[in-house]
């Protein structure tokens, strides 16, 4: 199954095995096993589920990842438009520069002024300052505008299991397993509940 906008080919079947593994991250591949069979019909041993995990793991469909926790450091949402007179000559440093830096947590794009937000993480706000500072000695040249915003507490960071439930209602295959798993099929969007 391919997305909308035709990124990865991933079977309803290997949707289903990704969203028992992200809602239950910690129990074993045999757990997650009986997990497959009991909830959506789907018989598999573990060292097949476990095959199957490396390769969406390999072919990018997710990234494991360690977040620790949100006490350990305060969090802020940078946005950055750009001064497009500088843009040709500036950009592609400034896009690496934040890419490796081990401050930034989540970098994208977004549609507004602002064309570049990030999600940023530092141990003070001196640190953050500091920073600040240095990227725009750096960068400046690239920036028309930026914009800080601290997060002051990050109530939820996380994608829930049944997201993996609007990718599988797309194909009949996956409607089969939402209708194993609720008894019924479900549209995109809804949840369980509804």
């Amino acid at each position: 199954m391919g997305s909308p906008n035709g990124d990865l080919d991933i079977s309803p079947r290997d949707v289903v095995i990704l969203k028992v593994r992200v809602e239950y991250p910690t129990v074993s591949t045999r757990e997650l096993s009986d997990v497959l069979e009991t909830e959506y019909g789907i018989d598999l041993s573990h060292n097949r589920i476990n095959e199957i995990l490396r390769g969406l793991s390999e072919s990018g469909a997710f990234r494991e990842t360690i977040l620790p926790d949100q006490e350990m450091f305060r969090h802020y949402l940078f946005r950055i438009a750009f001064h497009y007179p500088n843009f040709a000559d500036a950009w592609e440093s400034c896009y690496w520069d934040l890419r490796e830096d081990p401050h930034v947590l989540m970098f994208f794009n977004a549609d507004s002024r602002y064309h570049w937000h990030l999600i940023t993480q530092f141990r003070s706000d001196d640190q953050m300052g500091r920073w600040v500072h240095d990227f725009f000695k750096e960068h400046g040249d690239l920036i028309e505008q930026f914009h800080n915003t601290m997060l002051h507490n990050v109530h939820k960071f996380q994608t829930d299991a049944a997201m993996f439930d609007d990718i599988l209602v797309e194909t009949e295959e996956g409607r089969s397993y939402l209708e194993e798993h609720y008894g019924v099929v479900r549209d995109a969007g809804s949840t369980p509940d509804e």
